[in-house]
């Protein structure tokens, strides 16, 4: 049995992104309330693997992850997009008209803008999680209250789905990001073709420093498939960059990677791995 962290609890998108990337395998899934916490049972335990998102179509990119990776020591070994489908749900016996508040996580809320100011009747009210927000309601059996999260969260909580796929933009994607120990890296990326790397670095805070880095890329054939800057803390319009990047030929890969070394500080390879499935 695979022991998998998550933000969130049972029923999230998280736990749905587990049991998608880990395909018919027993998981124990263990919830936890922040991302922070989710790194912490990890360095508890460095048999617990992390699943943690790292960006949204709509609402971009969770930065804080990319900083709470860089200083782990943790390896990013997948990654999965999962189209996210948000319901409002609520205890059964009611309809949308008896509903005077909504809950859901920030991001959740901003997703189905559209849908909430067309009930502008309800009152939102943010929450920790999606699917804490349908266990909460669930457990107090509280009238009158629903929540936006998953199909799964309602049906697991026993709530009634009064409307599905409420989310305003249907090309609605998060991509996950699967992470372990250095001592389960080669078992969890055994039989796996990698394409995929993720790295982060910082370059001279001299003009062209950052583009030199880029030619090289170019001139091995590595497609970028994101670049990330987080500005550096007490040094004032620095930057580090994050970077997701795919390759078909590993050795131009490796060879793209010595060749930027000289160019870059504070280089660190994030994670080597196959690029996710992407579930509609």
């Amino acid at each position: 049995m695979k022991k998998i962290a998550i933000q969130g609890t049972l029923g999230s998108f998280h736990d749905i992104a587990a049991h998608l990337f880990f395909k018919d395998q027993e998981l124990q899934i263990i919830p936890c309330m922040t991302f922070k916490d989710v790194f912490k049972a990890v360095k508890k335990d460095p048999t617990v693997i992390a699943i943690v998102a790292i960006e949204n179509t709509i609402a971009g990119s969770l930065l804080q992850n990319n900083d709470l990776i860089k200083h782990s020591d943790l390896q990013i070994v997948g990654e999965h997009k999962l189209r996210i489908k948000q319901c409002i749900c609520a205890l059964p016996n009611q309809k949308m008209e008896d509903i005077h508040e909504v809950q859901s996580h920030p991001i959740a809320l901003m997703q189905c803008n559209e849908f909430l100011e067309k009930h502008n009747y309800m009152k939102v009210v943010e929450a920790d999680d999606t699917a804490e927000s349908a266990r909460i309601i669930a457990k107090n059996k509280t009238m009158g209250v629903a929540a936006i999260c998953s199909s799964k969260a309602a049906q697991l909580y026993g709530l009634t789905v009064l409307q599905d796929s409420i989310e305003t933009n249907k090309r609605n994607f998060t991509r996950f990001l699967v992470l372990a120990h250095s001592s389960q890296v080669e078992q969890l990326t055994k039989g796996k073709q990698k394409n995929k790397a993720s790295f982060v670095f910082l370059v001279d805070h001299t003009p062209g420093a950052l583009s030199k880095v880029l030619t090289i890329f170019s001139f091995y054939d590595i497609s970028l498939t994101k670049i990330q800057s987080l500005p550096i803390i007490g040094k004032e319009w620095e930057y580090e960059f994050y970077i997701d990047l795919c390759y078909t030929d590993y050795e131009r890969y490796k060879q793209s990677v010595d060749a930027i070394m000289p160019l870059t500080h504070e280089f660190k390879v994030l994670g080597e791995y196959a690029e996710g499935e992407q579930t509609v």
